[in-house]
């Protein structure tokens, strides 16, 4: 098995994992000594060390995108070909903070500019919280604003962009 199947494999073992006793406490929290934070970062960071896979540090989600396009492994999601293994990297509209602040796991690119991801700290549903939901979850997410008209309405388009991994095949 590749380096980038194990490494989605691992993420989407973790589904429905969910934080607690207390809020925000999780395995990847406390794998990344990041414990009672928002931990969407640091599940990425979780999945990838069970890999071997090397990433930069997506704990703080806004310095893990500066360091993905610092060393020029970053799309814009306007003009992004995303591929599965990806970090995807969000700001949600609406939430009060006007920045990337959320992260998660490409599992699947689909035809209607959507993606199929695997994302720490998010909601089930799109009425909870989707940055600090509290559960590991499987979501499909809008990354193509030209495609409008064959995207469900429903979906926002939150993605700001792609960093890509560099994988051992």
């Amino acid at each position: 098995m590749s380096q980038r199947t194990e490494f989605i494999a691992t993420a989407l073992a973790e589904a429905g994992e969910i934080e607690g006793p207390k809020e925000n406490q999780t395995k990847y929290g406390a794998f990344t000594k990041a414990q009672f934070l928002p931990w969407c970062g640091s599940f990425v960071m979780w999945c990838a060390n069970g890999v071997k896979l090397k990433l930069p540090n997506c704990v703080s989600t806004a310095a893990g995108a500066a360091a993905f396009k610092k060393k020029g492994a970053w799309q814009d999601a306007a003009d992004a070909l995303p591929e599965p293994g990806d970090i995807v990297f969000f700001d949600f509209p609406g939430d009060g903070v006007d920045r990337i602040s959320h992260v998660g796991i490409v599992v699947r690119v689909n035809a209607d500019g959507t993606i199929a991801t695997v994302e720490g700290n998010t909601s089930p549903d799109k009425r909870g919280d989707q940055r600090n939901g509290g559960e590991v979850c499987l979501k499909t997410r809008a990354y193509k604003t030209k495609n409008r008209s064959k995207i469900r309405t429903s979906l926002p388009v939150s993605v700001v962009g792609f960093g890509r991994p560099t994988f051992k095949e």
